[in-house]
C-alpha cells in the first residue's frame, strides 16, 4: 500500500481544519519551521472565517507587514517566511465591511496547565480545580489574555466560541492533553466580561454548544453564554469573623437558629415594580432584619445558577457561578460579607445528588455520559427528570470536591446544607423493583456515593475549620452526623425530619383529637440524640398544597395564631438546632410562591405582628439562655417533668446548661381551654421567673399568665421534691427561669 505524501497529508489537515473537524489544532495552527535543502522556513497559518484580509505584523522588522494568502475558502490563510528562528508577530484581521482588528495568535503559545495539576484532576484527588478549569485572566510572559479549559475526553474536538469570534468553532479549536482528556486554548487580548461557550464535536460527528461546568458567571437566563470573570476583585471585611469562624471545631454548643430564604422571593414589591432585588439590595435589606429578629445564619435556596427558576436553584447548570438574575458574582460577595459584619452565618442549599437535562448543561457533555451513568438505572432521577452523578468517576468527585470547598474559601460561606442525601445513599431510591442495579456486593447501598460523601465532610471540615455541613436525610440511615473514624457519614448536622412531620401531624388535629395522636408529641425523644439534629420548618412544608405554617391548623385566626406561636415555642424548647422558612415567621396565609413577594403587608394587622415579635423574642431568649442550647446534642441537657398527661394535651420539661443549676422549665398547653392552678415538680426550690409566655397580649394573645412568675412549694410531684401552680393559658408556650 503507497504512503500518502507529506504534501497530502498536509492538504488533508488543512481542510480538516478549515471544515472545524481536526482534534489537533496545534499542529496545523501557529508557527512552524519546517526546512528541506540547509533552507529554513516558517510557516504560520490562522483560521479567520470571517476575514477579507490578514496581514503579518512582524515585531521589529524591516518590512513589518506582509500579506497572507487565502489557503481555503472556509478562511485558513497562511504565510511562508525564510527565518532562521522564531519570530513575534501579531495579525491585523480586516473584514469584508472594512472593519479591521489587531490580535494575537493562540497558536503560538504551548501548553498552560501543568501536569500535576492534570494529574491531580483524573486521580480525583483535585481540590482546587476550579483555579485550573474554566476561564481564567491569565498572563503568559508579558502576553495578557484568558485561558479557557475544559474536561471533554470523549470529545472528536473542542473549540471555543463566542461574540470574539461570530460564535464560529471553526476559528478557535482548542488543544487536548492527552491522556487527561482536558482541552486548553489561551486567548491573548480577551478579558473580564467575555461571552462563551464550548463547541463539541462528538465522535459520531455531532455538534452542540456547551457552557462551560466551571463558569463563575453566566448570563442572565434564559440566555446561557458564559462570562469570563475576574472573581477575586471584592476587598473582604469580614476578618473578624472569618477568625472567630476558624476558633472554634462547630456550632454544637452554640445557639443556631436559621432562617431559611429564597431571594427572588423574599420581598419584591410595587415601587420595584415586581422586579428581582439585587445581591446588594438584599444586603441593605434581608441582613438587618435577619439581625434584628435574632437570627444566627441565613440559609440560602440555592443560589447556584439555574435556567429554570421554578426549581428553586434546585436544578444547577453552574455550579461555580452564583446566579446572574440578583447581580454579578462581587455583588454576592458582598452580600455575605455584610452577613459576617452583621455577625450572621451564612449556609448555602448545595446539590451534588443530580443535575438537569438541560442542552447546554452537563447531561452527555462530550458526547458520552460523562458527569452521569451511562445506564438510566443508575444515571437517572425519575421523579426529578434530572440525572445522577457518577460518583465512583474519579473527575467527578474532583469537579464536587472542588466545588464544595469553593464556596466555603472562596465565598467565604459558613456551610453547606447538602440537598436530598437520601437519594444518594440508595440505589433503590424511588425505584421499582428491577429498575435498579445492585452494588458490587448485591446491595441497595450506593458505596460510591457514601465513600464520596465521607471524603467531602472529611475535606470541609478539615480545610475550612469551623464550617457547617448539614444533611437533609430523611431515612432512618445510622450515623449520619456521627465522625468517619466511627463509621458515621461525618456531617455536622442531620435535619430531624421525623420530629417535622411528627409535630405538623399533631397540630393539624382538632384540639379535641389531639389527646389520642400525644405521641406526635413526644416520640422524639426516644431518639433525639442519635444524631446532631436541626429542626427544620422548611420551605417543602409550605408548598404544593402543603398549606401554610399558619394554614395548617385548625380553629378560628385567634386559635390558629395562638397554636403557630406554641408550635415555635415547643420548637425553640426542644433539643436541636433551629430553622424557619421565611414568611413562616410572621404567619403568612398562603403558600409560598417563588414568583412573587412574601405578603408583607400582613405586619399592619396586629395578629401577624404579634408572632413576628413571638419569634424575635424567642430568637433572643434562646441566645440568651445557656440552657437552650449548651447542652442541645446530649441527654444531660433535657429532662421531662410529664410527658403523659395527653388528657389535657400538656407537657412540661427542663433544659439545663453545663451548669447544671442553669436550667429553664417549659410547659405547653395545646387545647384552647386554660389550666388553672396546674402542678408540676422542679428540681429545686425558688423563684421561677416567667421569660416568655405566647399568651402575652403583644403577642396577640389574651394576656393570661402568672403575674410574672411564681415561688416553688414543698410540694412533691413528677419525682421532684418541689413543685409549682402555674396558670397555663390556652394554646401556649410558657417558658420559666430559676433563680434562688
Amino acid at each position: 500500500m503507497a504512503t500518502p505524501s507529506l504534501e497530502a497529508a498536509d492538504e488533508a489537515a488543512v481542510e480538516s481544519i478549515s471544515r472545524g473537524t481536526h482534534g489537533d489544532p496545534f499542529a496545523v495552527l501557529g508557527p512552524h519551521l519546517t526546512g528541506s535543502g540547509g533552507r529554513t522556513r516558517l510557516r504560520i497559518r490562522t483560521m479567520q472565517p470571517a476575514a477579507a484580509r490578514v496581514e503579518l505584523l512582524v515585531v521589529g522588522a524591516r518590512e513589518p507587514t506582509r500579506e497572507l494568502s487565502r489557503r481555503t475558502a472556509e478562511g485558513l490563510f497562511n504565510i511562508d517566511l525564510e527565518v532562521s528562528e522564531p519570530i513575534e508577530y501579531r495579525l491585523r484581521v480586516t473584514f469584508a465591511d472594512g472593519r479591521t482588528t489587531e490580535l494575537d495568535d493562540p497558536y503560538r503559545f504551548g501548553p498552560v496547565l501543568g501536569d500535576v495539576d492534570l494529574h491531580l484532576f483524573n486521580e480525583g484527588t483535585h481540590r482546587r480545580a476550579y483555579e485550573k478549569l474554566g476561564a481564567h485572566l491569565w498572563q503568559v510572559g508579558p502576553t495578557r489574555g484568558v485561558l479557557f479549559a475544559v474536561w471533554a475526553p470523549g470529545a472528536e474536538r473542542v473549540s471555543l466560541v463566542g461574540d470574539f469570534n461570530n460564535w464560529d468553532g471553526r476559528a478557535h479549536p482548542m488543544r487536548m492533553r492527552i491522556p487527561s482528556g482536558i482541552w486548553e486554548l489561551f486567548v491573548p487580548d480577551l478579558d473580564e466580561g467575555t461571552r462563551y461557550k464550548f463547541e463539541i464535536r462528538t465522535r459520531s460527528g455531532d455538534v452542540f454548544l456547551k457552557a462551560d461546568p466551571y463558569a463563575t458567571h453566566f448570563e442572565i437566563p434564559p440566555n446561557s453564554a458564559s462570562i469570563v470573570w475576574d472573581t477575586g476583585k471584592h476587598q473582604w471585611g469580614d476578618e473578624a469573623w472569618m477568625r472567630h469562624r476558624a476558633g472554634f471545631e462547630s456550632w454544637l454548643e452554640r445557639p443556631m437558629s436559621v432562617y431559611e430564604v429564597h431571594l427572588g422571593s423574599w420581598a419584591r414589591g410595587p415601587d420595584e415594580g415586581h422586579r428581582f432585588l439585587t445581591y446588594r439590595e438584599l444586603a441593605a435589606r434581608l441582613v438587618p432584619y435577619a439581625k434584628q429578629m435574632g437570627f444566627t445564619h441565613i440559609e440560602l435556596l440555592p443560589v447556584m445558577e439555574h435556567p429554570y427558576l421554578g426549581s428553586w436553584g434546585y436544578q444547577v447548570i453552574g455550579f461555580f457561578a452564583p446566579t446572574s438574575r440578583y447581580g454579578t458574582p462581587d455583588d454576592f460577595k458582598a452580600f455575605v460579607d455584610a452577613c459576617h459584619q452583621h455577625d450572621l452565618g451564612v449556609i448555602l442549599d448545595w446539590v451534588p445528588g443530580h443535575f438537569p437535562k438541560d442542552a447546554h448543561g452537563l447531561a452527555q457533555f462530550d458526547g458520552t455520559s460523562l458527569y452521569e451513568h451511562a445506564d438510566p438505572r443508575e444515571g437517572e432521577h425519575r421523579d426529578w427528570g434530572t440525572l445522577i452523578f457518577n460518583y465512583g468517576r474519579h473527575e467527578v468527585r474532583s469537579f464536587l470536591l472542588s466545588n464544595a470547598l469553593y464556596w466555603l474559601r472562596e465565598y467565604h460561606v459558613d456551610g453547606l446544607r447538602v440537598d436530598a442525601v437520601a437519594s444518594m445513599l440508595y440505589r433503590d431510591y424511588s425505584r421499582d423493583a428491577g429498575d435498579w442495579i445492585p452494588n458490587r456486593f448485591g446491595g441497595r447501598e450506593n458505596i460510591e456515593a457514601i465513600d464520596f460523601l465521607r471524603q467531602l465532610n472529611i475535606l470541609t471540615h478539615g480545610e475550612e475549620p469551623g464550617s457547617i455541613m448539614a444533611a437533609e436525610e430523611s431515612t432512618a440511615w445510622p450515623a449520619v452526623s456521627r465522625p468517619t473514624h466511627l463509621g458515621g457519614l461525618g456531617f455536622t448536622y442531620k435535619w430531624n425530619m421525623g420530629w417535622m412531620h411528627d409535630i405538623l401531624e399533631y397540630v393539624r388535629q382538632d384540639p379535641v383529637y389531639r389527646r389520642w395522636a400525644h405521641n406526635h408529641l413526644t416520640f422524639s425523644m426516644l431518639y433525639a440524640y442519635h444524631e446532631n439534629f436541626i429542626l427544620p420548618f422548611s420551605h417543602d412544608e409550605v408548598v404544593h398544597g402543603k398549606g401554610s405554617m399558619l394554614n395548617k391548623i385548625p380553629g378560628d385566626v385567634w386559635q390558629k395564631c395562638a397554636t403557630l406561636r406554641a408550635l415555635y415555642g415547643f420548637m425553640f424548647g426542644h433539643p436541636g438546632k433551629k430553622l424557619l422558612f421565611m414568611g413562616s415567621e410572621f404567619g403568612q396565609w398562603r403558600e409560598w410562591d417563588y414568583d412573587g413577594s412574601l405578603d408583607w403587608h400582613l405586619l399592619d394587622q396586629a395578629a401577624h405582628a404579634g408572632i413576628q415579635r413571638f419569634v424575635r423574642d424567642l430568637n433572643a431568649v434562646y441566645r440568651s439562655e445557656p440552657a437552650l442550647h449548651e447542652l442541645d446534642l446530649v441527654p444531660a441537657g433535657f429532662q421531662w417533668i410529664d410527658c403523659n398527661d395527653n388528657e389535657n394535651s400538656v407537657i412540661s420539661f427542663i433544659r439545663r446548661a453545663r451548669d447544671s443549676r442553669d436550667f429553664v422549665v417549659v410547659a405547653l398547653n395545646f387545647t384552647p381551654a386554660p389550666r388553672y392552678g396546674y402542678r408540676i415538680g422542679v428540681p429545686e426550690a425558688g423563684r421561677y421567673d416567667e421569660r416568655l409566655n405566647s399568651d402575652a397580649h403583644v403577642y396577640g394573645g389574651g394576656n393570661l399568665g402568672n403575674a410574672g412568675g411564681v415561688s416553688s412549694a414543698p410540694v412533691e410531684a413528677h419525682g421532684h421534691p418541689h413543685s409549682i401552680s402555674l396558670t397555663l393559658p390556652p394554646l401556649a408556650c410558657v417558658l420559666f427561669k430559676w433563680r434562688t
